[in-house]
């Protein structure tokens, strides 16, 4: 004797679901992966950053990338001072770090710095 208590429902899965499924998942996928595409405030505020990493004289912009994830500005790359043997800036007032903070937070939008600096030759 066959049990109809087993037996499951056929549930019918219409093509444009499928299709509202995929969107969301891109769409979930787009927001939580850094270094997904940005939105158009956060490469407002990278330009913004670069700009003013590049009129700041004495740090190596050349040499640093710069990401952005909402208000987060991540500076990553190598800096070397070789005027001044190592971390210190030219000036001997501080260390490159400091001073590569102190640019990228006077920027309007920025709320935090995160650095990933190497210290030697890229």
């Amino acid at each position: 004797m066959k049990s109809d208590f087993l037996r499951v429902p056929r549930m019918a899965v219409r093509p444009t679901r499928i299709v509202q499924l995929a969107a969301a998942v891109s769409l979930a996928l787009a927001v939580a992966v850094p270094g997904a595409a940005q939105t158009p405030a956060e490469a407002a505020l990278k330009a913004r950053v670069e700009a003013a990493l590049e009129s700041a004289s004495d740090l190596p912009s050349d040499s640093i990338t710069v990401q952005v994830s909402g208000g987060v500005v991540t500076l990553a790359g190598s800096v070397m001072c070789e005027e001044c043997g190592g971390r210190s800036t030219p000036s001997g007032t501080g260390t490159v770090q400091q001073s590569l903070g102190a640019v990228v937070r006077a920027v309007p939008g920025v709320e935090r710095v995160e650095f990933r600096l190497r210290y030697g030759p890229s």
